[in-house]
Order: structure tokens, then C-alpha cells, then sequence
């Protein structure tokens, strides 16, 4: 079976929610086998739990947990701890994302590792990292984003938004993926593994490095702009006569060029000193905003795109989420595929790492703690010495 470039790569998870799950079904898109060890005493990963959406199981488990095994163990039982431990003996990857202090108490801390387990990889996903003030507190994805800053650049001045996606957590999961490709190469030259802390509000932190350095050169903060940015202009929504909405952008100033007499006809303004550089028309947002809603207001969507094609001006089309489900660019590549579930199945987007070859499977979506008695068999481990 066609797995990736992982392939013999065992990675072990004790994890929850977001932002490890996303490490590890990263690793496990790249054909590393992932064994994730829920607690049962709890009902396992408690995103399990968030809604029943998906023919049954929740949305987030189903998006970040395909393709790995689901193991059973209650780690405060001895026996438990120690079955995990002939797992991290066989493991190369080991990924974390429980509280503060949680893997130490487990006996799983860097310290155990380095001495009980010197070749794995760890990864420990927290939400401030330590040695701060905030390193003991509760993380969930808006608290991260609203502390570092990404809530006050979105929606609207006086009414800030939490971007939609949860960033702060995808992003600190991906971060951790990378860190694993990047250790598992030293260890293939040293063989032995690095503990590595990716703290969540450090990935935040790291996508607002443009407002952030904005802001301490400008001396002031920049103020959200909707659907736009507050860096270039013009560059936003505009409603459509036939009641679409059109998004428009410009990153350059021969871009402005294009977009002003190409599109819009308006050589006049192409040669308006007042919006020759982008600065200036960040200033003038306003005044070009309103001539482009006007200008759209007054065509229909297909007589915009057309135009804004024709002038070499990036465009796109304001979808919802149910109109991205029939989106026929997702449909013409064949980008949704079926993917097993406990009670039957559901339909989920392919991921975007593509190598060249046979398209290696989307593994099912585990129910809990569906693969112990096959894992702890592999380890000559009867799964009835692990209860508690």
C-alpha cells in the first residue's frame, strides 16, 4: 500500500482539540502510522464531543483525526503508563498537547524522555510556553489570538473579530509538523532525538509579524478594514448588480495602473497624482472604495470578473461555506473524498500536500479506543492488565 514519504515513521499522540491533532494528521497525510492514546475515563479527545454533525461524530474530530489509531488508556493507572512507555520504546515521534505540567506528571516530561527514550522525538504543543507570566494559564484558540493581537486587525474599527479558522491553533500544529521533519533528519545523523516546545501564542505571535512591525515603526496601530487589508488599496468586497459580491485587489502600483484604465476606464485617475503610490491610496481607502462600488454596483459579477480578467487584476468571488461545497474548482479536481467513519461515512477535503504517484489513501476516522486490543497486542500486552 502506497502510505509517503513516512512510511515507517510510528508517531505517538497524547493529544486533544486542535492544534496537535493537526501536527499529527499532517504527519499522517506524509505516511507516518499515528496511534493516538485517548483516555477513556474522560470519553477520549474531548473534541469528540462538540457536536454530532458528522453522520453522527463531531466536525472538528472528523476533519483532524483520519487516518490514525485510536488506543484506549487510562495513563493513571501504572499498567497504562507503562504500556505507553513500550509504545514511546518502538516510537520515533511523540506529540503533546495536554495542560501545563500534565506530561511531567505522566512521567513523560523532556527529563524522562531524554533519559528513558533518547531517540524519540517529542513535541509538546502549549499555549504560552514556559518561563512567563501567562505560561500557567488556560489556552484555547480566541484566547491566544485576542492576547496576541490578531482579534483588534480584524472586522471593523470598534468592532473586533476573531479571524473564522482557528489560526492560532493550525498554525502552532503545523509549526509542530515542521519541527518533527526537520528533527527526524538530525536524528537520521545522530541518532538521537530533540525535545521541542511550540508554544501557541509564539505562532501567533509569528503570523502578526507584519502588523506587529507596522506598529512599532508607525507608531501607531493600524485599524481593521473588513474584508480588505489595512497594507494595500484598493483592495475589498464590492456588492454586484445582480446580487453577488465581487472581491478586488491590487498589490502594486502598475497593478493601480491596470485596474484604473484597463478596468475602469478612468485614465484620469491612473494619472491623478493623489493615488500614484500605495501609501497614498491607503490614506484615500474611502474615495476609491466608493468609486469601485459604484463601478460593480452597476455590472454583474460575470461582467466584472470578465473585466478585471481582461485588465490582468486579481479577483474572486465572496463565497459562503455551503457554496464552497459545490465549488467547481474543488469538483473539477476531484478534491473531496470519502472517508470512513464508525458509522458509515463522510465527505472531506483531500489534503494539500501533493506528491507526484499513486494518491496515497485518507485512513478512516477511529471511534474510541477502537485499536487497543490490536496495539497492545503487537506489544504482547493482554488490553484486561490496563484497566482500571
Amino acid at each position: 500500500m502506497t502510505r509517503g514519504p513516512l512510511d515507517g515513521v510510528l508517531v505517538i499522540a497524547i493529544e486533544q482539540a486542535v492544534a496537535a491533532p493537526l501536527a499529527t494528521r499532517t504527519l499522517a497525510d506524509l505516511g507516518a502510522r499515528v496511534i493516538k492514546v485517548e483516555n477513556p475515563a474522560a470519553g477520549g479527545d474531548f473534541a469528540r464531543r462538540y457536536d454530532d454533525v458528522a453522520n453522527g461524530m463531531a466536525a472538528h474530530f472528523v476533519w483532524l483525526n483520519r487516518g490514525k489509531e485510536s488506543v484506549a488508556l487510562d495513563l493513571a493507572v501504572p499498567p497504562a503508563r507503562q504500556a505507553l512507555h513500550a509504545l514511546l520504546d518502538r516510537a520515533d515521534v511523540l506529540v503533546s498537547n495536554l495542560g501545563p505540567g500534565a506530561t511531567g506528571r505522566l512521567g513523560i516530561g523532556p527529563d524522562d524522555l531524554a533519559t528513558q527514550h533518547s531517540r524519540l522525538v517529542s513535541v509538546e504543543i502549549s499555549g504560552y510556553g514556559s518561563g512567563g507570566p501567562l505560561s500557567g494559564k488556560r489556552a484555547y484558540d480566541l484566547l491566544i489570538q485576542a492576547e496576541a493581537g490578531a482579534c483588534a486587525v480584524t472586522g471593523r474599527p470598534g468592532e473586533p473579530a476573531k479571524p473564522g479558522p482557528p489560526y492560532a491553533d493550525m498554525t502552532s500544529g503545523l509549526y509542530a509538523a515542521i519541527a518533527v521533519l526537520g528533527a527526524l533528519t538530525e536524528r537520521a545523523a545522530t541518532g538521537r532525538g530533540r525535545h521541542i516546545e511550540i508554544s501557541m501564542f509564539d505562532a501567533a505571535i509569528e503570523m502578526m509579524g507584519y502588523p506587529l512591525t507596522w506598529t512599532r515603526y508607525a507608531g501607531t496601530d493600524q485599524q481593521p478594514v473588513g474584508v480588505g487589508s489595512p497594507a494595500v488599496a484598493p483592495y475589498g468586497a464590492y456588492p454586484t448588480a445582480d446580487g453577488r459580491v465581487a472581491v478586488l485587489g491590487t498589490t502594486n502600483d502598475a497593478e493601480w495602473r491596470r485596474l484604473a484604465t484597463l478596468m475602469l476606464g478612468r485614465e484620469d485617475l491612473a494619472a491623478d497624482p493623489s493615488y500614484a503610490r500605495n501609501d497614498e491610496r491607503v490614506s484615500r481607502r474611502g474615495e476609491l472604495d466608493a468609486i469601485l462600488a459604484q463601478w460593480c454596483a452597476s455590472r454583474t459579477l460575470g461582467e466584472v470578473q470578465d473585466a478585471a480578467d481582461a485588465a490582468g487584476i486579481g479577483n474572486a468571488v465572496y463565497r459562503t461555506p455551503t457554496e464552497v461545497l459545490t465549488h467547481p474548482h474543488l469538483a473539477a479536481r476531484n478534491r473531496w473524498r470519502e472517508v470512513d467513519i464508525p458509522n458509515g461515512s463522510v465527505l472531506l477535503p483531500e489534503p494539500p500536500l501533493t506528491f507526484a504517484g499513486p494518491e496515497p489513501p485518507m485512513g478512516a476516522v477511529p471511534g474510541l479506543g477502537e485499536h487497543t486490543e490490536a496495539v497492545l497486542g503487537e506489544l504482547g500486552i493482554d488490553p484486561a492488565s490496563v484497566a482500571p
